[in-house]
């Protein structure tokens, strides 16, 4: 398994009992899907490596508090801090409608409502305080947008074309 086959879960951020017991931090609106899983990936070096699951449970909503097979001491549990976990990506929640994850929408044709073609969708910096679509255009400029709910009007998987209804001005200062 490659990390291109799967998604980021999320990463194990402290030990939690004497029994090697870890809590984990989990990319997700909703850590409850992940409760009965048998068991993740765990990115060592620059290799995915299976872990499995003796159980899991909510720690404070937003943590998982995972007891993995064959890790019972507080050492061994050390070991995993700030490691990765992944999940195959047809692991992942089925959407409806316009919600999306980030990664299928990259490389879609990108347009205005209006019919009038932005560019193409590169990536999704997630990593600013407001995640912002990175469209490149036919001159190669690049060209930001915010990712927000108001300015998505329609998520086309079958075309793989994302339409977007943009506040007047917004696109104008890319205009040069």
């Amino acid at each position: 398994m490659t990390k291109e086959e799967c998604f980021y879960l999320g990463t194990i951020v402290s030990k939690f009992s004497f029994k090697g017991e870890v809590l984990a931090k989990l990319d997700t609106d909703n850590p409850e899907d992940y409760l009965n899983l048998e068991s993740v990936f765990v990115l060592q070096g620059n290799k995915l490596v299976p872990f499995f699951i003796e159980n899991a449970q909510l720690q404070k909503s937003s943590l998982l508090r995972i007891q993995f097979e064959d890790i019972h001491t507080e050492t061994d549990a050390g070991l995993l801090i700030k490691k990765e976990l992944y999940l195959p990506l047809e692991q992942l929640p089925e959407l409806k409608e316009n919600q999306f994850y980030y990664h299928e929408l990259i490389d879609f044709k990108v347009k205005e409502q209006s019919g009038k073609i932005i560019g193409r969708l590169r990536s999704v910096n997630d990593q600013t305080a407001q995640a912002l679509f990175e469209i490149i255009d036919e001159k190669y400029r690049l060209i930001l947008v915010p990712v927000h709910d108001d300015f998505i009007n329609k998520v086309d998987r079958k075309n793989s074309l994302l339409t977007l209804d943009l506040p007047d001005g917004l696109l104008d200062i890319y205009k040069q």
